[in-house]
């Protein structure tokens, strides 16, 4: 879920949408080394392959700095981030869970900066909201979720997390709203703060759903999608992420 739904309309084996999917308001564009992965992964498609590393190899381990992530299942719209843009949202939300005791937080369709989180730190409180099956392998981290029952999770997530991350999977308003309505049900009605990672076309929406404000930091994906992409945060970074970008 992580990304955007570049391929469901590309891949024929993809189910129908879901009840309440609307068409995205601005088409994602496959790069074309997108599309080469794509034709790459279409054919592998009938191989046997291990795509889920043993847990001791996702976490990293304290003998190695390398980050080791399951296979990115395209049908599921799941687009991992880049190394680099994985290790500066992690390094920004563990220095974030310094402002409060006993912090959680909560990765709403963001696997990737999961791992990373816990690699950062494995005693940080990190819940995983994630549609793919796979992430199971987490326990009681993990929570299955479906954008489309915003607010079908259990409750004793409800309103108790002080740091946000949500990428959510399709860029439409319908999308947004509902995912909007699943970071209400999360978020500690006391203070509680959001990092938004989605389309540069959702930028007005963002302001007035949520209340955030681009970085000048941008996200990239590992599959280069022709894409803007950006960060969008509910407080002030100071200089870190470059900053809050200006309003033109």
């Amino acid at each position: 879920m992580e990304g955007e739904d570049e391929l469901r309309k590309l891949n024929g084996e993809v189910s129908a949408p879901q009840d309440g999917d609307v068409e995205d308001d601005d088409p994602l564009v496959l790069s074309s080394q997108a599309l080469a992965a794509l034709q790459e992964f279409l054919a592998d498609q009938n191989k046997t392959v291990s795509s889920t590393p043993p847990p001791s190899s996702v976490a990293g381990g304290e003998d190695s700095d390398k980050v080791e992530l399951v296979t990115e299942d395209w049908r599921l719209s799941q687009f991992w981030y880049e190394p680099e843009t994985a290790e500066s949202v992690a390094e920004e939300v563990v220095t974030l869970s310094k402002r409060f005791s006993s912090c959680r937080i909560a990765c709403i369709a963001c696997p990737t900066l999961y791992v990373y989180l816990k690699k950062k730190d494995p005693s940080l409180q990190v819940q995983l909201l994630e549609y793919d099956m796979r992430f199971e392998r987490y326990g009681s981290e993990f929570t299955f979720y479906d954008y489309n029952e915003p607010e079908d999770l259990p409750l004793q997530l409800k309103h108790c997390f002080h740091i946000i991350v949500a990428d959510p999977p399709y860029l439409s308003k319908e999308c947004l709203e509902r995912v909007t309505q699943t970071i209400s049900f999360l978020a500690s009605p006391v203070e509680s703060l959001l990092l938004l990672l989605t389309g540069e076309v959702q930028r007005d929406r963002a302001a007035e759903l949520l209340g955030v404000r681009p970085c000048v930091f941008k996200p990239h994906h590992s599959s280069k999608l022709g894409n803007e992409f950006r960060l969008f945060i509910s407080y002030d970074p100071g200089s870190r992420l470059g900053g809050l970008e200006e309003d033109i």
